[in-house]
């Protein structure tokens, strides 16, 4: 059973059940198996690791960046670029750069307190960096920062599908094993690595590798695709659209942005649960420190200015830069590093609206323009509060792939039976719900579409009223309707569905009903 420290540490009651499950089924398993299920147990009390994924040059370390609070991933290329990346909670900061062959070097940070872009060392023979820093975001949160899809180096597209679960196990030589070792052979060692969440990047135009790259994202384990309950996309750069490149927007970009956001979540769902416009640079800079009091007085300085001349240099970033007038053209450039034209525009206009504005609030304005707390807010719904049930998830899939690669009939046996009694538990019904939803969000279950968007729907909410699709509606209403439709699905179960879809429709029916059980209660 788990000790009351590990208790501290699990996500909650559904990890806790997986944990002990494990612990049980220890001493039953062989040494490799038993290794696996002690790693498992390792990630379980870890934080939610939410790997943050996209093509490359689309500000994937950028909005790492702000989401941590501090500039600390190079959004450069260069060497540090091409590797996988995880940032987590440490009581010292420190950074270890992880050998294929498992062994470690301490990487010093650079001058200005972020990961050399250039490590001086063969990039082939490294794994993966570690990154430990004492944000607090990282206590409930463990953020990987990863190579970007569709880059030329194979190698680091190799990494990230290796990260997304896109890559197939290898299966080691025979004379690779050791017979009875307790070291994980790459396919066990691949069950329990990777994300377990997804923070998806897109930028104006959704593409095929961004379907494929969903579509193969796991969590720890090949066998669980991305969905509604463990992936969300943002659309980065939404500064950068052209308004009237999207109808309905009126000639306002963060309008036209909203729209695209919209259109393209009607693109990958159900693959994510929502797509969210953001300006990742503005987030940044405004987040960890990079808007400073000099960039708001120079900011001030070009408020003053007349408006048909701010209007002109505006239009590029060659004449704002270029142009003659009382702000140094190095401050100029270093405005435009930090907020892009848009950014530039976006605060002169307050600054005019509130000429005695401080340093400070203006900075939260910036914030505030980014988009970047409605991001938050969506990782908190989305990741945080289901972090239990998304972990627990995992760490089954990884259990039965680490059984499944014993290759020991009797094993995965035990394995397959200890998980139906656990999964037969009424609090343990969630998980069955995360499967059932799963199965339909990937198309693994064809259903048709109606029913397809209530499965969606009781599986993607944690409100009542949101998973009911009658949001504020009273409790007896609300209990009525969740019995009926407890009802509809277990005649859909029993008359009218595939096996398949039976299957799911048996797990949908007893979510009703114990929504309704709650209800009641």
């Amino acid at each position: 059973m788990t000790s009351a420290t590990e208790q501290g540490r699990l996500a909650g009651p559904l990890s806790m059940s997986v944990a002990n499950l494990c612990h049980r089924l220890q001493p039953q398993v062989s040494a490799r198996t038993a290794a696996g299920f002690a790693e498992v147990l390792r990630r379980l009390g870890g934080p939610l690791q939410v790997a943050v994924a996209g093509r490359i040059k689309s500000g994937k370390s950028t909005l790492v960046n702000a989401l941590i609070g501090r500039r600390v991933a190079p959004t450069d290329v260069g060497e540090c670029t091409r590797l996988v990346t995880r940032f987590q909670y440490g009581t010292v900061d420190r950074v270890e750069i992880v050998f294929n062959d498992g062994h470690k070097q301490v990487l010093p940070f650079s001058a200005d307190g972020m990961i050399p872009a250039e490590l001086g060392i063969d990039i082939d023979k490294v794994s993966h960096i570690e990154a430990y820093l004492t944000n607090a975001v990282l206590q409930g949160m463990t953020v990987i920062d990863t190579p970007g899809l569709g880059s030329l180096d194979a190698a680091s597209v190799s990494r990230t599908e290796e990260l997304l679960g896109a890559a197939k196990h290898r299966k080691p030589d025979d004379d690779e094993e050791e017979e009875g070792s307790d070291e994980l052979d790459d396919t066990s060692r691949n069950a329990v690595a990777g994300a377990e969440a997804v923070l998806y990047v897109v930028t104006q135009g959704v593409r095929a590798d961004d379907q494929q790259a969903l579509a193969a994202f796991t969590a720890a384990t090949a066998s669980r695709e991305a969905g509604p309950v463990n992936a969300i996309a943002v659309l980065n750069k939404a500064d950068t659209i052209a308004p009237e490149s999207v109808e309905g927007s009126g000639g306002d970009v963060w309008k036209a942005a909203t729209l695209l956001s919209e259109k393209q979540a009607a693109t990958l769902k159900p693959r994510v649960a929502d797509v969210l416009p953001v300006i990742g640079l503005i987030a940044e800079s405004a987040e960890s420190g990079g808007f400073t009091s000099p960039d708001a007085e120079a900011l001030r300085q070009l408020a003053e200015m007349d408006d048909d001349i701010l209007e002109t240099m505006l239009i590029s970033a060659d004449i704002f830069t270029s142009w003659e007038c009382d702000v140094a053209a190095g401050t100029r450039l270093r405005l435009l590093e930090k907020l892009d034209l848009f950014g530039v525009r976006y605060a002169v206009e307050v600054i005019r609206k509130e000429p005695e504005i401080t340093a400070g609030s203006l900075r939260r304005k910036l914030l505030d323009a980014s988009g970047l707390e409605a991001v938050r807010q969506r990782l908190s719904i989305v990741f945080a509060a289901r972090a239990d049930g998304i972990k627990a998830a995992a760490a089954l899939a990884s259990v039965t792939a680490l059984a499944h690669a014993s290759g020991d009939p009797a094993e995965r046996q035990r394995v397959h039976d200890a998980i139906e009694v656990l999964l037969a538990k009424p609090e343990a019904h969630q998980l069955r719900l995360l499967e059932a939803l799963t199965l339909v969000a990937s198309g693994a279950v064809d259903m048709p579409e109606d029913l397809s968007e209530e499965v969606l729907r009781v599986g993607s909410n944690a409100d009542i009223g949101a998973q009911l699709g009658k949001p504020g509606a009273p409790r007896a209403e609300l209990a009525a309707h969740a019995l009926e439709r407890a009802g509809w699905w277990r005649s859909f179960a029993s008359f009218g569905a595939t096996p398949a879809q039976s299957r799911v429709a048996h797990v949908v029916h007893r979510a009703y009903f114990l929504i309704w059980q709650q209800i009641r209660d």
